[in-house]
């Protein structure tokens, strides 16, 4: 009966777990204080990130990360845990500052899935939550990155044949570049970076030939512009790596090599930054979770505990030596760590465990 109500009222992943819980009161209310707590952590990473640990049942730990996403990528997360009965619990939320800030909760990973996935449609600072389960003892491992949704539009090249970015003055300043040249030998093939339909095709003003491309699902328009020949027809449907012209200088792009002048164009909100929708990011480095996890860490030597894996990030308290924090996770140079009620980072030289 449960399972068939469930289908009407679509309870979230965390609301299926606290309800079919059967657990000490006391622990549960724990549990969910952790959660709203770790709402107001303000650790802070770069993607990719690669992080592996210990889910301990010594203390009830929330994972809280920030990281500024753009319109155009696609967010992964994935959590590997070493029991594969061992509950997680992913959320996403998206900051939002008006007289205070406040996170905005947009989704979560389904009930008994360790993995994550967003596309990003507003440019922002972002705040993943991820909790095990009440009792949770396993080594894990978490991989947090991000995806362009579009294929690069020319083929053979990446991101190095972007040489003239989004914003860049035109015309003495009285106008700015609304796209990315990508550079390429004349003949090229430019290619559909998704699906979608051809709107138009021409031959007209500053961007000489040039091919319309819609993309239905996101409501965007594809601008492919200089090219020296057009391959695609008005109306015609292509998929991601169909040839929809060559690479050339037509238009205002006569005195220069050839190149694609590629743009994105969103309804209202106008022209968009086409670099974050094709932009190839690397794939964080797996972490191998430690072969003898404790629960503490002790320092060696006075140091500095951080509110991000870096040495540019906000210091935010500063410890002795032969003090103890709480061990939560490791990257390739720092450990996460937890001190009072908040989180933070020490550097690998500056701590070992207990």
């Amino acid at each position: 009966m449960t399972k068939v109500k469930d289908v009407f009222t679509n309870p979230t992943a965390r609301e299926k777990y606290v309800r079919d819980l059967k657990q000490d009161p006391i622990a549960l209310a724990q549990w969910k204080e952790a959660f709203d707590n770790a709402l107001f952590d303000s650790i802070a990473i770069a993607l990719p990130y690669a992080e592996a640990g210990k889910f301990s049942p010594a203390y009830r730990e929330v994972y809280s990360y920030n990281f500024s996403l753009n319109p155009g990528e696609r967010l992964q997360v994935e959590v590997d845990a070493d029991s594969l009965n061992t509950l997680v619990f992913l959320d996403l939320f998206r900051q939002e500052v008006d007289s205070a800030t406040t996170y905005k909760h947009l989704t979560a990973a389904e009930f008994n899935s360790k993995h994550l996935r967003q596309e990003i449609d507003e440019p922002g600072i972002y705040k993943l939550l991820i909790q095990p389960e009440i009792s949770a003892n396993s080594p894990f491992r978490i991989n947090i990155y991000k995806e362009a949704v579009y294929m690069f539009p020319v083929a053979g090249r990446g991101n190095s044949a972007v040489q003239s970015l989004w914003g860049a003055t035109r015309d003495g300043g009285r106008r700015s570049h609304e796209g990315i040249d990508i550079f390429a030998p004349k003949g090229t093939p430019v290619i559909a970076a998704t699906s979608g339909r051809v709107s138009r095709t021409g031959n007209r003003g500053l961007g000489g030939k040039q091919v319309w491309l819609r993309d239905g699902k996101r409501g965007t328009s594809l601008y492919y512009a200089h090219l020296d020949s057009i391959i695609a027809s008005p109306g015609q449907r292509v998929s991601p790596g169909d040839t929809l012209g060559l690479v050339g200088n037509t238009g205002n792009a006569r005195t220069t090599p050839p190149h694609l002048h590629f743009g994105i164009y969103k309804g209202y909100r106008g022209a968009q930054n086409p670099l974050p929708y094709v932009y190839r990011t690397p794939s964080p480095e797996g972490i191998a979770p430690p072969e003898t996890a404790s629960d503490y860490l002790l320092t060696t030597g006075t140091a500095n505990l951080r509110k991000g894996p870096s040495t540019k990030a906000e210091i935010a308290s500063r410890i002795e030596a032969q003090d103890t924090l709480n061990y939560l996770g490791e990257t390739t140079d720092w450990y996460h760590t937890r001190l009072g009620n908040e989180n933070f980072f020490i550097h690998k030289s500056l701590a070992r465990p207990l």
